[in-house]
């Protein structure tokens, strides 16, 4: 992991400073540290339980962390906050509540304020600027609950955007999506982090759609996090310490899968570790996606589907999407 001293670069938007969270007596995140620069896309890589909405939380300012800090270009959290803008899990949009989605992405820049918002000609331009970039301008008049969901997003993005931030952070912005809509979604938070100089950090359970555009990844196993590019985190020794037991990395028709052993790893006890992006000694592996909590138990603060601090956090069956082998289990794929 890069790590800049206080104030940070000129191009670092986000400095995560050794940040710790306790909440009912359990450590949901241990001590995370990592930096996301101007125009870098980068992924928040975890299974359920594992830290990231509690993560999201405390760079938002809406979870105080136990130690450790957070900045937003250069400056402490609670100075900027109208430098963030954030797409949360879950939003539910009536069908028959009487909004379009150009209504509900000029409220990006008035609906904090009392009052009905006037119109102007200013305003609506703006609106439809931003429409426009995120490509939902065709259907801009359209009732924002009959969406699809891949529509819905594009217009939820568009509402964080509209207000000009610089750092956008989304909750699991791909969950419920089909295979092109994540891939449309994905493909234009890329170009916008490009085009606009936004620092983009996006939660996900796995990491495949992401791969192809994506410049680092913050990876998150029972609140401890590793984080520089793919090629430096998603590797075995890695995610071995990471995960406390033998972790590999396995590429199978073009898809990435993390097969964990039975066994513990040696001086893995407490597997705190932080990968350096420019680091030489570390070698260009694999890339890969998020498994699930290999060995979770109720002990395991990062691994409880009732973590106070990820209130999204759904009961999953923990036997989906796995296949038990001799001596192994996948424990992700896609």
């Amino acid at each position: 992991m890069s790590h800049q001293p206080p104030g940070g670069s000129q191009d670092e938007m986000l400095a995560v400073d050794g940040v710790s969270v306790w909440l009912s007596g359990r450590e949901i995140l241990h001590d995370v540290r990592f930096t996301l620069r101007r125009g870098e896309f980068a992924g928040l890589i975890g299974s359920n339980g594992a830290g990231k909405t509690t993560l999201l939380r405390v760079i938002l300012g809406l979870q105080a962390p136990s130690s450790g800090t957070v900045r937003v270009n250069g400056q402490p959290r609670s100075l900027r906050p109208s430098m963030i803008g954030y797409v949360p899990q879950k939003i539910l949009l009536d069908p028959d509540m009487p909004i379009r989605a150009r209504d509900l992405v000029g409220l990006g820049l008035d609906g904090h304020r009392l009052g009905i918002p006037l119109p102007s000609p200013g305003r609506r331009k703006l609106v439809d600027e931003m429409l426009q970039a995120v490509g939902a301008d065709r259907f801009g008049d359209a009732r924002v609950g009959n969406l699809s969901g891949g529509e819905q997003q594009r217009v939820l993005i568009a509402h964080a955007l509209i207000s000009r931030p610089r750092l956008l952070l989304l909750d699991e912005p791909l969950a419920n999506l089909d295979i092109a809509s994540e891939q449309d979604v994905v493909t234009l938070l890329a170009r916008l982090a490009k085009e606009q100089q936004i620092a983009v950090l996006i939660s996900a359970h796995e990491m495949n759609p992401l791969l192809p555009v994506m410049d680092r990844v913050v990876y998150l196993a029972g609140g401890r996090a590793a984080s520089g590019t793919a090629d430096e985190v998603v590797r075995s020794d890695v995610l071995s310490k990471l995960y406390g037991q033998h972790v590999d990395v396995i590429h199978v028709h073009d898809r990435v899968l993390v097969v964990a052993g039975r066994g513990e790893v040696l001086g893995a006890t407490h597997p705190d570790i932080s990968v350096h992006r420019e680091d030489p000694e570390i070698p260009r592996e694999n890339h890969g996606i998020s498994p699930e909590e290999p060995g979770a138990s109720p002990d395991d603060p990062g691994a409880s589907p009732d973590d106070p601090g990820d209130p999204g956090a759904s009961r999953e069956d923990p036997g989906a999407g796995r296949e038990q082998q001799t001596g192994s289990r996948i424990v992700g794929s896609v």
